[in-house]
């Protein structure tokens, strides 16, 4: 559990630098210059990405029940993923109309995923990652939209077609990870199986 607990320090530390250390993030950008700062960022990111997928799955050998779901909770948490992946195209497509309303779909798209997963999972482990991140996107989302509002910015938006495209490519990737690569890559089929 230590491992999984310091790859989340690791990795939603580096990702909150904007949220609790601006002032030393900039510093440190115009420091060492931005494509340091971007090396150092990444090589942090992925070792906690590495010890949370290392320590979750030592987690998950001896788990630690809190609750135990209904089954039907999976079904569930299979359809709230539905929004994140929307969400998370909704990030890359340029000029959506849902990223002009919410600022931020990547970090609903994490609250959407957080929620679905702690809805249909009870061990200390889940617990402990998916509320790490519920809390983390929770923190993070307020304080940009707020930091939006203060300096003025706006995001700008085209036709529905941009939403289509979001939805689209949102849903093909949810069927593409929940049918065939969640299984072989986390080791729990959705669906059963």
């Amino acid at each position: 559990m230590l491992v999984l607990i310091l790859g989340l320090v690791l990795f939603l530390g580096i990702h909150s630098m904007r949220l609790f250390a601006a002032d030393w993030r900039a510093t440190q950008i115009d420091r060492r210059g931005l494509l340091a700062w971007k090396g150092i960022f990444s090589i942090i990111a992925v070792l906690g990405l590495v010890l949370i997928i290392w320590g979750y799955g030592q987690a998950r050998l001896t788990p630690t029940w809190l609750w135990v779901s209904p089954m039907w909770t999976r079904h569930l948490a299979a359809l709230l993923t539905i929004p994140a992946f929307i969400l998370l195209a909704a990030t890359y497509v340029p000029a959506t109309r849902i990223k002009a309303r919410v600022g931020h779909p990547m970090l609903l798209g994490v609250k959407f995923w957080a929620i679905a997963h702690l809805i249909a999972n009870g061990t200390l482990a889940d617990l402990l990652l998916f509320g790490s991140f519920l809390a983390w996107a929770v923190a993070l989302y307020v304080v940009s939209r707020r930091r939006d509002r203060l300096a003025g910015v706006r995001y700008p938006a085209s036709g529905f077609s941009r939403d289509l495209i979001a939805i689209v490519v949102g849903v093909v990737g949810w069927v593409i990870f929940a049918l065939w690569l969640h299984g072989p890559l986390i080791g729990v089929r959705p669906f059963g199986g």
